[in-house]
């Protein structure tokens, strides 16, 4: 079916103090090297990702049991080199522009309907716009920015270097295989910080392919990759070589390193605010993302479309994403309720069950839906889980499990609020419940029907609802995980976490744009399009849609659009 998995043996402490010490000496190279050098090592990166993506791809079915030539494998295409190498490929664009024109690119601002300061990332050219046509990405920035400073502050790394090295430990994700390479690239590029990765066991499978493709990192020592479990991870957060810490993971794993084990003495710290540990650290850590369906004019071809939409973002890599849909919330007694649910569950059953691959899952998933109403799309075999929705979440009982427990397996929960009769107060319910009672601060999505936005009443509410949701992205009629993939996009939680009330982390990754004081990620979509997106549940040709976009990174140009049409076409 695919190939062997091959996982490396744990790392001894001896290998690490090694690491660590080479990587200090490399700290004080990297934080002055030219930019010159800087393009040509990004370029090499870039390469050498391109060189191992087709077997990190088949490494990684392996690991999650998708069969090659399947559909599903476009999610390892997708969620793996193609993201990796896009981002570098705007990395060193960014640095080309940083050398000529002594900024990084952007596209048009302009002020939301708070006030803030937004800045476009996406489309940025005519292939972008081809591309995912009706796609726009935006960032908005934290209140009183100006353009001013959004000009001063931009790629500050390379106007004022505030550090003379920086050795970071990027605690590598084992659900998504961009996530350790990626987080790695935004520590070098846009913070001049040299790094070990310490791989997932999940993934550890995918640490050698990273450190092939980025050798020249390593051979110089800028980049160390180490393999092992919660004891080496724990010895490298308490090394006296290791300045900072990246973890992208769970909010448990992050309040383990910071205050200790759960139990007396850690209440204690957290009341003194005293954490145990001393380092700066930066998160990523998940989230019980909320799908916000507003009422409108849907007939049976847009219900039917955003039903896959919300099916895919369910789906997608066995639903183990930390901005999968969780959640979906729509109005009390609306008529197209009970039609939608019906529809995502058709949708879902395009996909085959897949096999629960992520640690824990089979618990999750019993522990969230016993003495549940429950309904399953298609048939699961024994060591796989099915895709799951869970009805009736009183959104009165703010103590529920299914409100502040993220899930991590395939389920997405419904509950309702509000009426169908008032959109825009519907819309204000909606937020203030997201807000306020759903666990995280990662992601949320805003389904709205494109004539709804033909009345303004309904549009201002809309911007309004996108303006005051607290989440670091909001897609409306997208899958917010487009602000992961893009690359020039910021990828984080909503800011203001404090580290004893972490939520779903702090800080931004990705941010090829390298951009300062974000608030928000901001992407829109139309009500229906085609070809539909690659992660839609029913896409019968991601495989090859995913391969081919992958491999246009490289020198993208429109002499590589027909083969990317042709299979996007025919999805």
């Amino acid at each position: 079916m695919t190939a062997a998995i091959e996982t490396p043996k744990s790392s001894e402490p001896s290998q690490l103090d090694a690491q660590v010490a080479r990587l200090r000496d490399g700290a004080k190279v990297w934080a002055k090297l030219a930019l010159a050098e800087r393009i040509a090592i990004a370029r090499k990166m870039h390469q050498g990702y391109l060189a191992i993506a087709q077997k990190s791809v088949e490494a990684g079915c392996a690991a999650k049991g998708i069969t090659l030539g399947t559909p599903q494998e476009g999610e390892e295409w997708l969620g793996g080199p193609y993201v990796t190498i896009r981002t570098l490929r705007l990395t060193i664009e960014a640095l080309e522009s940083i050398r000529d024109t002594g900024n990084t690119p952007i596209g048009p601002t302009h002020r939301g309907i708070d006030g803030k300061l937004v800045v476009q990332n996406y489309p940025m050219n005519t292939l972008d716009k081809i591309m995912f046509g009706g796609l726009i990405a935006e960032t908005v920035l934290e209140a009183g920015v100006d353009e001013k400073q959004l000009e001063e502050n931009r790629a500050s790394f390379y106007k004022k270097p505030p550090h003379d090295g920086v050795v970071a430990l990027v605690l590598g994700a084992g659900n998504v295989n961009a996530i350790p390479p990626t987080d790695v690239i935004t520590k070098l590029f846009n913070e001049g910080k040299v790094c070990i990765l310490k791989m997932n066991p999940v993934n550890a499978y995918l640490g050698p392919f990273i450190a092939e493709a980025f050798k020249e990192l390593i051979d110089r020592g800028f980049l160390a990759v180490a393999y092992g479990g919660g004891d080496v991870g724990a010895y490298l957060c308490n090394h006296a070589g290791v300045d900072e810490i990246h973890i992208t993971g769970s909010d448990k794993t992050h309040d383990m390193i910071v205050w200790g084990p759960p139990g007396p003495e850690r209440d204690a710290r957290m009341a003194r605010n005293e954490p145990l540990l001393k380092k700066e650290i930066s998160s990523e850590l998940g989230n019980v993302s909320p799908v916000i369906v507003v009422p409108g004019p849907w007939d049976d071809k847009s219900l039917a479309f955003q039903a896959d939409n919300i099916a895919g973002m369910t789906t997608n890599n066995g639903s183990f994403n930390c901005n999968a849909a969780k959640m979906m919330v729509t109005p009390k007694g609306w008529a197209a309720g009970a039609k939608l649910q019906k529809l995502i569950l058709e949708k879902a059953a395009a996909v085959p069950a897949r096999k629960a691959w992520y640690p824990g899952a089979e618990q999750r998933w019993k522990s969230l839906t016993e003495g549940r109403t429950v309904a399953t799309a298609g048939p699961a075999a024994e060591g796989q889980l099915p895709w799951t929705l869970v009805t009736g979440l009183d959104s009165a009982n703010l103590a529920d499990r299914g409100f502040n427990t993220e899930p991590f397996c395939s389920i997405l929960s419904a509950t309702e609020i509000g009426s169908p009769d008032d959109p825009v107060k519907f819309l204000e319910e909606a937020v203030a419940f997201s807000n306020d009672h759903l666990w995280g601060t990662l992601s949320a999505t805003i389904i709205v029907h494109g004539d709804s936005l033909k009345d303004p009443k309904i549009k201002d509410a809309v911007e309004w609802a996108i303006a005051k949701l607290k989440y670091g992205a909001v897609g409306v009629n997208l899958w917010p995980a487009f602000a992961f993939a893009l690359g020039a996009t910021p990828w984080g939680a909503y800011p203001g976490s404090t580290l004893s009330d972490i939520k779903s982390g702090r800080g931004f990754v990705h941010n090829t744009s390298m951009l300062e004081n974000i608030e928000k990620c901001v992407l829109r979509y139309p009500t229906t399009a085609f070809p539909k997106p690659p992660y839609f549940s029913t896409h019968k040709t991601a495989n090859t849609l995913g391969r081919r976009v992958t491999l246009f990174e490289d020198r993208p140009s429109f002499l590589g659009l027909p083969a990317i049409i042709a299979a996007a076409l025919r999805g």
